[in-house]
């Protein structure tokens, strides 16, 4: 898994902006994946090879999207810690915080953490919707992430309210997406942002193409959003 990864950062440029022992802390961190996964449902990708890739450098290019070295990071609905557990050790001085609903992750993420002695990292139980709305994390954020498969119009609810402006939202996504983010170009502007930038890339060793949609945050999102689950759902900006 080590020499997969090492390889990856290098087809991705990355050798030279990543700690040195970044290779070998992402094969830890998925070898300790697949160990857990033994116990817990974690991943549905189960082969040492495929964790190195469809996780590990398919998380590393954020690297080029504006992370901010030495500010702050919250990825929403982290589950296993992706991408913001790679995020973490790829850029030591990011802090970061993994929000997920279900605690048995955040307990094995946070421990994973106190192991491995990484400072700069928290965990937050909770869902999106209501965090947004709390004061001591709405708009408190250099950068949020998602890796959710959810429609970019419910992602950007979710996210952006999180976002100081100025600050940026990264949302992961497949080629196929276009449609969906032309329909969410309304949500976005009404929520206090803009689509900045698309890019697209290969994930090393394989035939994979993906997509970062990178939105700016212009100007403060508006008191109501994010709005209840129920209704944000039934009714997407």
């Amino acid at each position: 898994m080590q020499g997969l990864i090492a390889t990856g950062l290098a087809q991705l440029g990355l050798t030279g902006r990543v700690p040195d022992n970044a290779s070998t802390l992402l094969a830890r961190y998925g070898h300790a994946l697949l160990e857990q996964n033994q116990v817990m449902n974690l991943t549905a990708i189960t082969q040492p090879q495929d964790v190195a890739t469809l996780h590990m450098l398919d998380c590393a290019p954020l690297l080029d999207c504006g992370l901010p070295s030495g500010g702050s990071l919250i990825d929403v609905g982290t589950g296993a810690g992706f991408p913001g557990m790679v995020l973490k050790l790829l850029v030591p001085s990011l802090s970061v915080t993994l929000l997920d609903s279900l605690q048995k992750r955040l307990d094995w993420l946070a421990g994973l953490a106190d192991d491995w002695g990484l400072s700069g990292l928290r965990v937050y139980h909770g869902r999106a919707e209501e965090a947004g709305q709390s004061p001591t994390l709405r708009e408190q954020f250099d950068c949020a992430t998602a890796r959710a498969v959810a429609d970019l119009r419910l992602l950007s609810e979710l996210c952006l309210p999180l976002v100081k402006v100025g600050g940026r939202f990264l949302a992961m996504k497949g080629m196929d997406c276009q449609a969906e983010l032309d329909a969410a170009r309304p949500a976005i502007a009404a929520l206090g942002g803009a689509v900045a930038q698309i890019r697209d890339y290969s994930i090393p060793h394989t035939a994979i193409t993906h997509r970062v949609i990178v939105v700016d945050k212009l100007q403060p999102t508006p008191a109501p959003y994010p709005r209840r689950w129920a209704k944000l759902r039934k009714h997407p900006l």
